[in-house]
């Protein structure tokens, strides 16, 4: 293992105190920090220590194919890690989003790698499912809820203008894409004033409050209604979500652990000031319910839990060191990233040992021996799937 040093990301919608905390920094930071990236990804690289001199991580996986991956390792990804690790502090919505899957991100990165003005949609042509896991009461939308709820929801606003939406929302999942279209293309003369009439509406409850709470940053954008058509989570600390290809998510507030696949290909439908695009949105997007989004911890050993994936790209278990466990053995395969999360720990994968404080990192190469970690606190270990 070798300590990694991962580059923060300075998002507007990023937290002044979570990621200066984890790592012991003075709270508040300077400005907003969003993201804490460990990994290779060509945006944002973290750095591995050599002799005194910072190296891309990106720049070592190319250099050294087969130290860092394997030879199988590079038949299945080539010279890149399939995996980003990050840790994401989000203190204001981020934007109604969803992610192509394999298939889509290659075509539509053939199609727009040639054009003279960049890509549009398409950066990469890799997938970009995600796993987030609360570290704190985390507050995300994910996934279609039954649209019959959605259609009463809507319907309780008592605004004329919406009866269309509402009933294509009562034909079921049908008519899930029909209303989404619906109030993403609302003419945009019109987009304030619908807002404003359902903010106007007499109506309390959890779905009003959270219109009101993302109408205060997007007053005009129809995405705030959108948003009542998903699933609104709260996470504990350990619960997870899962976002697959073509699922509508949107992270609001908290701080969590997420991996996902090492791509940035983003398709945006609202609550953003970024590009969207509505049609290239609606062509990817899944539109069925997704009754249960959160994932609880699935125990794997002692001192070990994992939240299974239907990918081969990453997986992440976390691992807890105490009195009652002080030693753990964790048989993943490498490369690994480990993030300490709280106390002290030493890592050991047989290429070499590193002790890490909380808010500290360590990558190790593609061997075979077990991961050990021995201390007392806790860890998130990334590996491929």
């Amino acid at each position: 293992m070798e300590v990694l040093h991962g580059p923060i990301r300075d998002y507007a919608w990023g937290s002044r105190s979570a990621l200066a905390r984890l790592q012991g920094r003075p709270v508040p930071s300077a400005g907003p920090e969003a993201e804490l990236w460990l990994g290779a990804h060509p945006g944002a690289p973290a750095e591995v220590e050599r002799d005194g001199v910072r190296v891309s991580l990106g720049e070592l996986l190319v250099a050294e194919p087969t130290y860092w991956l394997d030879s199988e390792g590079v038949r299945r990804f080539g010279t890149r890690l399939p995996f980003l690790l990050k840790v994401l502090a989000a203190a204001a919505p981020l934007s109604l989003q969803a992610h192509p899957d394999a298939a889509q991100a290659r075509a539509g990165y053939a199609a727009e790698a040639g054009r003279a003005d960049g890509p549009r949609n398409y950066v990469d042509p890799y997938h970009k499912p995600e796993l987030l896991v609360a570290l704190s009461p985390f507050e995300a939308l994910c996934g279609f809820r039954d649209p019959r709820v959605s259609a009463e929801v809507l319907a309780a606003f008592g605004v004329p203008a919406l009866a269309p939406v509402v009933a294509a929302l009562r034909d079921g999942p049908d008519g899930l894409r029909t209303a989404v279209r619906t109030l993403l293309t609302w003419p945009d003369r019109q987009r304030a004033a619908l807002v404003a009439a359902v903010l106007a509406a007499p109506v309390a409850g959890p779905d009003a409050e959270l219109a009101r709470d993302l109408a205060a940053d997007y007053p005009a954008d129809p995405g705030v209604l959108v948003a009542l058509l998903l699933n609104h989570v709260r996470l504990a600390p350990g619960e997870a979500i899962w976002m697959p290809a073509g699922n509508l998510h949107a992270y609001l507030r908290g701080c969590g652990v997420e991996i996902m696949a090492a791509s940035d290909n983003v398709l945006r439908g609202g609550l953003t000031p970024k590009r969207v695009d509505v049609d290239e949105l609606v062509r990817v997007l899944r539109f069925e319910v997704l009754d249960e989004p959160v994932l609880a911890p699935r125990p794997v050993s002692p001192g070990v839990s994992t939240w299974p994936v239907p990918v081969d790209d990453f997986a992440l278990h976390r691992v807890e060191v105490a009195a009652a466990v002080p030693t753990v053995r964790l048989p993943v395969p490498g490369p690994r990233v480990v993030l300490c999360v709280a106390g002290e720990l030493r890592v050991d994968d047989g290429a070499g040992s590193v002790g890490l404080r909380t808010g500290q990192a360590a990558v190790g190469p593609a061997v075979a021996r077990p991961l050990v970690v021995h201390g007392t606190g806790e860890a998130f270990v990334a590996t491929a799937g």
